[in-house]
């Protein structure tokens, strides 16, 4: 695992895309601050970039420096949930442009899963978390599910648990609002 990771920091702060196990299923991901890395995924995936992607990180601590204010309700919904759980939050900063939703939001999930989390810790910055299929496919459960146009066309597959064929889903999202307006978007 930490060989995987050494790689898959070294392609990400060069610019380039990962394919690799998350806390629910396998991502693409790349530098969240890197406006050409995220456009390679959307050309990747086939999808517009009004569709915007959610990122990673390791340590709630750090969501300020990505969103402007932190509703209270965050830090309870982070602390109380029982499963993965992005959450969209008003006012992104400090992201790609092309990464941010119309509105300004930006969905993060603060991962706990063993891979994803020292990863995170390790770029030290957010990492996008996107999908591994292309726009309007089904989302890949495991690894052994993903498309070879993926596999092939990434800078780095990780090779920590591609042999897991566990059917892994996707996480809850919930959207807030800068008032504390909660919308549930997928439970």
């Amino acid at each position: 695992m930490k060989e995987d990771i050494k790689k898959a920091v070294e392609v990400l702060n060069k610019g380039g895309i990962i394919l690799y196990p998350t806390d629910t299923i396998w991502g693409i991901g790349c530098d969240a601050t890197n406006e050409e890395a995220v456009k390679r995924i959307y050309d990747l995936k086939k999808r517009t970039d009004s569709k915007s992607m959610l990122v990673l990180l390791d340590n709630p601590n750090r969501l300020r420096s990505y969103v402007d204010t932190v509703p209270d309700i965050a830090w309870d919904l982070i602390e109380t949930s029982d499963k993965p759980m992005t959450i969209i939050y008003p006012n992104a900063k400090n992201l790609a442009k092309n990464l941010v939703a119309e509105d300004n939001s930006i969905g993060i999930r603060i991962t706990n899963e063993e891979f994803s989390a020292e990863l995170a810790f390790r770029f030290r910055k957010p990492i996008v978390s996107t999908s591994a299929n292309i726009s309007g496919n089904p989302a890949a459960k495991n690894f052994s599910e993903i498309d070879k146009e993926i596999i092939d066309n990434v800078d780095y597959v990780v090779k920590y648990k591609q042999e897991d064929n566990t059917k892994n889903s996707a996480s809850s999202i919930i959207k807030l609002g800068v008032g504390g307006e909660i919308k549930i978007i997928r439970d």
